[in-house]
């Protein structure tokens, strides 16, 4: 499918990847729509590439559909590309030095990174249901965002790497459920990136973070996470799969 023309939703485009997404696919033709929980930034994003946002929490189904809705209204379509980049990253030990338990926090972690890209799947899907299918059959494609820490956990990332395990082995599942729609779904495990949560790490802590990937021996571009993305709009037998950008890294125990 191509991109130009169609109309495209990022969820969590405010900043970091999916910012980079978003900007990347209204260069490519989309009319994009923004869904993030910082609805000022998000605002500024789509001011920016000529595009909609409203300020949307993923946790909340009610506020999702109300965003799926508001961005078919302003482009009269339903959007045949969503790109699922909302999530956080909260670093806990399981029981921390003090003998504390982490319960609260692995529970946050879930309700945003999984609940929120189930919330943002099922409305998107929904949407698509009876839009007329293209030349090739397709109707859309949903693309969801995991990690590397889905198969290389670290300690103190319980919560995170369970989440986006959570969010790799729905692909499949989603991708089979949906195809007679002519839906795709696919899911991009990105190692490190630089986005925002890096920016906040001294820079001898960044550089020591780099040394462990192969080549290229760099944090990776968010732009390169929204080419990938294009790239799996565009290449129709793509489906179901999850693929890692990581530079060859595999994180290590800490």
């Amino acid at each position: 499918m191509q991109i130009e023309g169609h109309s495209a939703l990022v969820v969590g485009g405010a900043s970091g990847l999916g910012e980079a997404t978003a900007r990347h696919f209204a260069e490519l033709g989309a009319d994009v729509s923004i869904l993030d929980i910082n609805g000022e930034a998000a605002a500024e994003v789509a001011a920016d590439i000529g595009g909609y946002s409203q300020q949307c929490d993923v946790c909340d189904s009610e506020s999702v559909a109300a965003g799926v809705t508001a961005a078919m209204a302003r482009f009269g379509q339903a959007p045949r590309i969503t790109v699922n980049c909302a999530g956080i990253a909260v670093g806990a030990r399981i029981i921390n030095r003090d003998g504390e338990v982490s319960i609260n926090r692995f529970r946050r972690v879930m309700d945003v990174n999984v609940i929120g890209t189930y919330n943002a799947m099922s409305y998107a899907a929904q949407a698509l249901m009876d839009v007329p299918v293209l030349d090739n059959g397709e109707r859309g494609v949903i693309i969801n965002t995991a990690s590397v820490a889905y198969e290389d956990g670290q300690v103190g990332q319980c919560a995170y790497a369970a989440s986006k395990g959570a969010v790799a082995s729905m692909c499949l599942p989603a991708a089979r459920e949906f195809a007679p729609l002519g839906i795709r779904v696919m899911t991009i495990a990105p190692g490190l990136f630089h986005t925002p949560m890096m920016e906040t790490l001294p820079a001898e802590t960044i550089e020591g973070i780099t040394q462990a990937i192969p080549f290229p021996q760099r944090l990776g571009d968010a732009l390169e996470y929204a080419k990938l993305a294009s790239d799996i709009v565009g290449n129709p037998y793509l489906n179901g799969t999850v693929i890692r950008l990581d530079a060859g890294v595999r994180l290590p125990r800490s």
